[in-house]
């Protein structure tokens, strides 16, 4: 597909996941996707501007997987 300008351009873009650079697919419900503001250092403040991280749901199974078992052996030992 080209665009007004005459260039090629693809018609979907797959985001990819930020941790593992895997392609996160249409039926990956697992998914999510997060803007982290990015503040000034001086004030405090927010620039207007975020940067955005996107976690495929096999990243967030394995995390969530890590945190129950060394919650579960914290708590038994």
């Amino acid at each position: 597909m080209q665009n007004d300008a005459g260039e090629f351009v693809d018609l979907y873009v797959p985001r990819k996941c930020s941790a593992s650079n895997r392609i996160i697919g249409a039926k990956d419900h697992a998914s999510i996707q997060i803007n982290i503001a990015e503040v000034d250092k001086v004030t405090g403040r927010f620039t207007g501007q975020f940067k955005t991280y996107a976690i495929c749901g096999a990243i967030r199974r394995m995390v969530r997987f890590l945190f129950l078992h060394k919650a579960t052996v914290v708590h038994f030992c």
